[in-house]
């Protein structure tokens, strides 16, 4: 048998050698092709083979190739779901916090088994939160935006794709907080298709403490806006900036083809309030309003939260003791499309109404019971599915794809 171990070695080092002359020889879009239909795992172990194959596979040029063969091919779909190690509740001053509270987060198969695909339990940046755990902005393009700005002012915002490792930590946003001034901050996270950009936006909504629209007198505000660029990796004030006296509710936002949606009010005359969407275009960077449904008596102003469906939007409506109701936006951009869908008839007082913290691909909600359960809902059907997981006051839920977006990012600030 010894006698024939040169000869075995040198079979093996010439298969390996014709089979690494064979992958040369293949012209680079040839070999692209190919890589871009592997798993991600697959295609980051790919940068390892050799120099030329990591340079390929870290252009821009493929990043952005890779990300649209998934959008347009990939038949999985996934959610993902940020979870808490301990429930945060929600008290009458607010989230009940616990010092060694943790944040995890994991993406499951959108299907009817709901089976768990990866789980990220290494979160590498507790030690950077002043609160324990962030606040997720939103997600694009396996991109999640995290700020930490959960009862204090530190504004410290991350750039993180969990399936890469790989995050960018924002330098600190220009308009500073002034002590003479109440404020409401609002942020939004989503793409820009003509640039080829990601942008993170901060709208800091100011009312003088002497002034705070008592009686008749009109409110005293002050916005001030400015967007983060990954692609020049600065932030920038714009000088256009919704009309005066508009007034953002704060959480959650929407982000739809490449604009950016909140719900946002103006007092028209004594306590008389006008609501309505305020959308912020990506492109140009200009803000205009769409029309919201008739939801109280009056104009009063009412709690009321947003979120994406698919192309469109979605409005949950919680009002005093009444039922959560849904609406949605049939038609986007035509206010007079709004269509209640569904109203919650069977759970009780407001402190105990479902929380929406989502969608599914198939238009189901995703609900946070007051037993803490996340259950599926059906819109029309009113089905309950129990997916078989606990969530809190702080659970986020987003439709996921994985991507390599970051890919040729160095990472700063934080090893992990």
């Amino acid at each position: 048998m010894s006698d024939n171990l040169p000869k075995f070695s040198k079979s093996l080092f010439t298969q390996q050698e014709e089979e690494k002359s064979t992958w040369d020889s293949l012209p680079p879009e040839i070999l692209l092709d190919i890589i871009i239909r592997l798993p991600i795992k697959s295609i980051i172990t790919c940068t390892s083979v050799c120099k030329t194959w990591k340079s390929l596979i870290q252009n821009p040029s493929f990043i952005s190739d890779h990300l649209r063969h998934s959008t347009t091919k990939y038949d999985h779909p996934l959610l993902l779901f940020r979870l808490c190690s301990k429930k945060v509740v929600l008290g009458i001053g607010g989230p009940v916090w616990f010092k060694d509270e943790k944040e995890f987060y994991a993406l499951h198969w959108d299907n009817q088994n709901f089976n768990e695909y990866n789980r990220f339990d290494d979160f590498p940046f507790h030690a950077q939160c002043r609160r324990g755990i962030f606040r997720v902005v939103g997600t694009c393009n396996g991109l999640v935006c995290l700020v930490d700005d959960f009862g204090c002012y530190s504004h410290n915002f991350i750039l993180w794709n969990p399936c890469l490792r790989k995050f960018v930590q924002l330098p600190k946003p220009n308009i500073k907080f002034r002590k003479h001034l109440t404020y409401i901050p609002s942020f939004g996270f989503g793409f820009d298709t003509k640039t080829n950009d990601y942008k993170v936006v901060r709208i800091m909504t100011f009312r003088d403490r002497d002034n705070l629209g008592v009686g008749e007198s009109p409110l005293k505000v002050e916005v001030g806006v400015e967007i983060y660029s990954l692609a020049t990796g600065e932030w920038k004030t714009l000088t256009a900036v919704p009309p005066t006296a508009t007034e953002l509710y704060g959480h959650p936002h929407a982000s739809i083809s490449g604009a950016l949606h909140w719900v946002a009010f103006r007092r028209i005359k004594d306590d008389k309030f006008l609501e309505f969407v305020s959308v912020l275009n990506l492109e140009d960077e200009v803000f205009r309003e769409i029309a919201l449904p008739k939801l109280g008596i009056n104009g009063n102003r009412l709690p009321t939260f947003i979120s994406a469906y698919g192309n469109s939007l979605a409005l949950f409506q919680k009002v005093s003791m009444d039922p959560l109701s849904i609406w949605l936006m049939e038609e986007y951009g035509n206010a007079s499309s709004w269509t209640k869908i569904v109203t919650f008839v069977d759970q009780g007082p407001r402190r105990n109404k479902p929380q929406v913290k989502g969608f599914r691909k198939s238009g189901e909600a995703i609900l946070l019971m007051t037993n803490g359960k996340l259950v599926s809902r059906g819109l029309e059907t009113q089905e309950i599915k129990d997916l078989g997981m606990a969530g809190s006051y702080n659970t986020f839920v987003d439709s996921y794809i994985e991507s390599l977006v970051l890919l040729d990012k160095a990472n700063h600030a934080v090893t992990y």
